[in-house]
């Protein structure tokens, strides 16, 4: 199994890599505004690093990233995966924040542990092989027989990667460490898995979204860099959109892809794991609660002025907020 990295040469040798994610194209532009919204605050999510200050003053980590930033002919902010930054970026970010990422081929053997619970058996999508690789399983992947372990309950299963980064966990567009493509067939996230149980188990269109759209619902991150935070919401709307052209042949519409990305927003959210709020805040003396109208309200722009500091999520299946601490209250349930 060889993958290549996104690269290529020109005339003065210097390595030149294709984006990886571009905030200019299909499908990001398009909904780029719904990605860098935090449903919390009802503002944009911030930067929580300095590493853009020296291009952009006004790109503070306090500040929230801006499309006008970032996008458009010309950017003053360039955000790209950590495989596309220099090594002294890549290093500074280490210090910084500690910032490490894991090779697929890990994320991969920890997603089959969890996997070899729910099945109890081993080698359900794949098989690791000696040099890190792996040979996905062929045909239909068989499910217990128990109605708690059916492929509905496994799509439906919650799954949460914390300091997600770029969210390998979740899906595997690319190698984090090593910036190779992966095609559909070899991805190995957890919501990559989840796609793969939807697409063999759906005939009919209607029934093909009804489970893609309850696959995003189910799995969840957070991380506290703005600028990551951006890089995995765009890697879970882009592998939408792969899987949406390898069922159709076609590209997903702008409903479809709105739908898909404010659930991203919701899901994939900005946080301090330490003391569970927006980074730079401190905690107030009671939660900020939110109701349906909220979450409908901020499907487009954010417009909120008042900026509470616990963030809020959204159960799916109950059409209601909750706390990050309820999040993991239910799972241990």
């Amino acid at each position: 199994m060889t993958y290549h990295l996104r690269m290529s040469m020109t005339n003065n040798s210097k390595t030149q890599y294709t984006p990886l994610i571009d905030f200019n194209t299909y499908p990001v532009k398009d909904v780029l505004g719904i990605l860098l919204q935090d449903k919390s605050t009802k503002q944009n999510i911030i930067y929580a690093t300095d590493a853009y200050v020296n291009a952009e003053t006004a790109a503070l980590e306090t500040a929230p990233i801006l499309a006008q930033q970032i996008s458009g002919d010309a950017p003053t902010v360039r955000i790209v995966p950590r495989v596309q930054k220099s090594l002294d970026e890549q290093t500074g970010r280490t210090k910084a924040k500690a910032e490490v990422f894991t090779p697929s081929w890990m994320v991969n053997q920890m997603i089959n542990n969890l996997d070899e619970e729910w099945f109890g058996r081993k080698h359900v999508f794949n098989t690791e092989q000696e040099d890190h690789s792996w040979i996905p399983a062929k045909g239909k992947i068989a499910f217990p027989s128990t109605k708690k372990h059916d492929w509905h309950a496994y799509v439906d299963s919650r799954r949460l990667e914390i300091t997600c980064g770029e969210a390998p966990f979740l899906v595997s567009r690319y190698d984090a460490a090593t910036g190779a493509i992966l095609p559909i067939s070899q991805r190995i996230g957890l919501l990559d898995r989840k796609l793969r149980i939807v697409d063999e188990h759906t005939e009919d269109d209607l029934m093909w979204w009804k489970w893609t759209l309850r696959a995003f619902q189910s799995v969840y991150g957070y991380e506290f860099q703005g600028d990551s935070l951006l890089i995995a919401r765009a890697n879970l709307l882009l592998t939408f959109v792969d899987h949406y052209r390898d069922r159709f042949n076609t590209d997903p519409d702008r409903k479809h892809l709105k739908q898909i990305a404010n659930v991203i927003a919701w899901n994939l959210w900005q946080m301090d794991g330490l003391t569970e709020t927006i980074p730079f805040c401190k905690p107030p003396e009671k939660e900020v609660g939110f109701d349906m109208l909220d979450m409908l309200n901020m499907l487009d722009e954010p417009n909120s002025q008042e900026v509470p500091v616990f963030v809020r999520l959204y159960d799916w299946r109950a059409k209601t907020s909750l706390s990050y601490s309820q999040l993991l209250k239910g799972a241990k349930q």
